[in-house]
């Protein structure tokens, strides 16, 4: 196993399979909208945990990760910013895609099952970018291949930061530790269901084209 394939295994085995290959076939159509939509979900990864700064306060060793993630991620949108720049492709606002919204639309209303279930979310959407950073590196160019397998030092563990926290609450909650995975199991499925389902434009998480989408 290469040191690539060791860094993404825990990724892997946290997911509940593999992008389509349907979904890398659609992103080389579409170059320039994988790195505009690329943009918008690092820019959206900051703005998370930023988000989760303000809202939960009482954990200083959480909110010191959570600062050190949203730097992260907003170098992450400088530098595909810079590509874009370099290749020429105006950074432009795209609708969304139904990804996020399908995980967050079954999290429970009332605290801390909330916060448990929005924790989880973060830890799938992190864990799912990572694993498209991977699967979708062999395809491109050498500038990009090089640009997104460096992405996956720092970005194979952000999943891990979000899960851990949500281990954290389940424990100061007084709630059984089975509840995690059984929460995790959950919406392991509702992601790879909504990964796997057909849409109508390519987006970083859409899921595979439909028959009435363009490929270009």
């Amino acid at each position: 196993m290469s040191a690539e394939q060791e860094l993404v295994q825990p990724v892997n085995d946290f997911l509940g399979g593999p992008t389509p290959e349907a979904w890398v076939k659609w992103a080389l159509q579409n170059p320039e909208t994988l790195l505009i939509d690329h943009a918008h979900c690092e820019k959206k990864a900051a703005s998370t945990a930023l988000s989760m700064m303000y809202r939960y306060v009482d954990d200083s060793a959480f909110l010191s990760r959570l600062s050190k993630l949203a730097r992260e991620e907003l170098v992450h949108f400088e530098q595909v910013m810079r590509l874009m720049k370099k290749r020429g492709i105006a950074y432009d606002h795209l609708t969304a895609a139904p990804y996020a919204s399908g995980l967050l639309a079954v999290t429970r209303k009332e605290e801390p099952g909330r916060l448990i279930d929005r924790l989880i979310v973060s830890a799938f959407i992190e864990a799912r970018s990572c694993e498209r950073f991977a699967a979708i590196a062999p395809c491109l160019d050498r500038e990009l291949a090089d640009f997104y397998r460096g992405l996956l030092q720092s970005e194979a563990r952000h999943f891990e930061i979000y899960l851990q926290q949500a281990a954290a609450v389940i424990q100061r909650s007084g709630l059984p530790e089975s509840s995690l995975e059984e929460r995790v199991e959950m919406f392991r499925q509702q992601e790879l269901e909504l990964i796997q389902a057909p849409a109508a434009e390519f987006r970083f998480h859409s899921g595979v084209p439909s028959e009435a989408s363009s490929a270009v």
